[in-house]
């Protein structure tokens, strides 16, 4: 199983982050590799059952995810991947938050591990780790920057 680890200090009060990042169907709007997200059927984006479609940028594929967890307490949510073009398996990946409390700012890691099931290992990592993780929590610190 291969695993993929990104974390980042943003500059915004764990608040602030949380209700950027909690929206399941928000991945679009901080997450360059991501076209345009949607509920499947329409319905609550924090109900755990819910699928969300996710339309990739670079070649318009789609991926759908599953919420595996949510808690509001921790500031923490796990996702699986049920449908995607790439050649993974068994993917879960985890958001987790912690104030970082001797300045209002917020401590966020994206951790992911899946099987590959064909395809180029070290692509696949750097795919996940600089395309997806890596970019989205750097456009997300511009986002909280620029709405300071």
């Amino acid at each position: 199983m291969e695993r993929v680890y990104v974390s980042a200090i943003l500059d915004a009060p764990i608040s602030r982050v949380w209700q950027k990042i909690r929206d399941f169907n928000g991945l679009a709007g901080w997450v360059p590799a991501i076209a345009a997200s949607e509920i499947v059927g329409g319905g609550a984006a924090d109900r755990l059952g819910c699928v969300r479609a996710l339309s990739l940028a670079n070649d318009g594929g789609t991926v759908k995810e599953l919420p595996l967890a949510l808690d509001d307490v921790v500031c923490s949510y796990s996702y699986g991947i049920i449908e995607s073009p790439l050649p993974i398996e068994n993917y879960v990946a985890h958001i987790r938050l912690k104030p970082v409390t001797m300045q209002a700012r917020t401590f966020v890691e994206w951790v992911g591990e899946f099987d590959v099931a064909g395809g180029n290992v070290t692509e696949l990592r750097q795919l996940f780790a600089e395309g997806v993780y890596g970019a989205g929590l750097a456009r997300l610190a511009e986002l909280l920057a620029a709405s300071a």
